[in-house]
């Protein structure tokens, strides 16, 4: 018996191995290409080991040193600033929800999962923004529609709250005299660590990865974020390539440039802080994420 539990949970390690070394190969094999030279991946495709090591694409990529910088600038304060907003408002739009002594508790519960079925569409949206709200080149494009509560975080922490902090808690905080806010900010936020660090990941990722509303709302090079940097400079090679057979200057500024390591470069330059970060949020990712899914 004693053998069979040590072969079984042998086995389990090693099916977890494998997949972790095979989760991992992807970003590895990026990686390699990114630093290999480009002639050689023309003339023997992808490969974990590189036959040439080159850093043409990140001597490419970083050639303007400081746009890159400031753009990078641009993604951590639009990230940090947003993710703490986003945070502070769904919580605070979660909380009376789970609380059963709330009026038309029901009623707002089913009004936000009511928005994640239909939306405005895209023109109201961007006219909110423009006309309404003039935030039109400027940071807060890229923070507050990015901002806007998100009916499935508030629903997962609602879910939250209401199975992981007991209602006897609050209740005894009551009778010694705390005040709503007190309840909140000193038993609540505490207790509530996992799903707030799993929101807060959902979040960061969002903002992050958006190119999108930099590319709607800002017309300045100045307030390019690093993602939407990203995706010029590879619009502008694949611009290249497609001219580059009618013009022969084009094709000889091609020839001399990465093509193919650049797009790999852009992935890691783009999701390299990222997987930095995601160690600081493991661990309380899965506990939030299964506390919170659970029906109430």
């Amino acid at each position: 018996m004693i053998k069979t539990n040590k072969l079984s949970q042998a086995s389990i390690h090693v099916f977890f191995w494998l997949f972790t070394i095979g989760s991992l190969l992807p970003f590895l094999l990026i990686f390699m290409v990114s630093i290999s030279d480009e002639s050689s991946i023309e003339s023997n495709g992808y490969s974990l080991i590189p036959s040439k090591i080159s850093f043409a694409a990140y001597e490419f990529l970083f050639f303007n040193f400081s746009e890159i910088t400031k753009a990078y600038g641009i993604t951590i304060f639009c990230t940090i600033i947003g993710t703490m907003l986003s945070l502070l408002i769904t919580t605070l739009m979660a909380y009376p929800l789970s609380r059963v002594n709330l009026p038309f508790r029901r009623s707002l519960a089913f009004y936000i999962f009511f928005t994640m079925l239909f939306s405005g569409g895209m023109v109201p949206w961007y006219m909110t923004f423009v006309n309404l709200l003039p935030m039109k080149n400027s940071m807060l494009a890229m923070i507050i529609p990015g901002m806007l509560l998100s009916a499935f975080n508030i629903l997962l922490m609602r879910t939250f709250f209401t199975n992981s902090i007991p209602e006897s808690v609050i209740e005894s905080a009551t009778i010694d005299g705390a005040s709503e806010i007190q309840i909140f900010s000193k038993i609540v936020i505490p207790l509530s660590l996992p799903i707030m660090a799993t929101i807060g990941l959902f979040t960061t990722l969002a903002y992050w990865n958006d190119w999108y509303n930099c590319m709607l709302f800002i017309d300045k090079p100045a307030l390019y974020n690093i993602q939407y940097l990203m995706t010029k400079t590879l619009t502008n090679i694949q611009y290249l390539i497609m001219k580059s057979n009618s013009s022969a200057q084009a094709g000889e500024l091609l020839a001399k440039m990465p093509r193919e390591t650049v797009r790999m470069a852009l992935a890691i330059v783009g999701i390299g802080p990222l997987l930095l970060a995601y160690p600081f949020f493991q661990k309380y990712y899965i506990s939030g994420i299964t506390s919170g899914a659970v029906k109430g």
